[in-house]
């Protein structure tokens, strides 16, 4: 499951990563040699961010390489660090399943009025039901890290999901 997540939203945060670079050589290039940008880049940039951004999400959650404040987890006891990594995990998944639901209600919303991009008119909807898709994933691989926890972040935990001594 990890592989086909990590393939699912690495190759496009890959692909539209280099295809913003793509397009700023050719909208810069395109400047400076003919006066002539590409019509629509700054919202094509912006659409490919929110690709970026949002498939980047679920693969930092399953990684576990969000930011964690672990000042005084050498102070707790390991079954304690583990008690409070599930119950962070299950907080984030919860929270993030819940902002799922409010975007896809608003993708929805969006769709019927017919809300499109202003120089391009590119359905907006469909970049926000991709970013409620997203942030569900991200919500579901937290879940996944609260039942086999990342040990890389976790003082206690062993790459087995085993606690145990520091």
């Amino acid at each position: 499951m990890k592989q086909a997540l990590r393939l699912l939203c690495g190759l496009p945060a890959a692909v539209a990563l280099f295809a913003i670079m793509v397009l700023t050589l050719v909208d810069v290039s395109g400047r400076k040699a003919l006066s002539e940008s590409v019509p629509g880049s700054l919202e094509l940039t912006e659409l490919l961010l929110v690709v970026v951004i949002f498939s980047g999400l679920p693969l930092v959650a399953l990684a576990g390489e969000h930011v964690v404040f672990d000042s005084f987890d050498a102070w707790l006891p390991p079954w304690l660090q583990r008690a409070q990594q599930a119950l962070v995990e299950l907080l984030c998944a919860l929270a993030l399943g819940a902002l799922a639901w409010l975007m896809w209600t608003k993708g929805a919303q969006m769709t019927e009025y017919g809300d499109r991009t202003a120089q391009l008119r590119l359905p907006v909807g469909v970049f926000v039901h991709l970013m409620s898709v997203l942030i569900m994933l991200a919500a579901l691989a937290h879940l996944a890290i609260a039942w086999a926890p990342v040990a890389h972040h976790h003082v206690g935990v062993d790459d087995d999901g085993v606690t145990g001594p520091a």
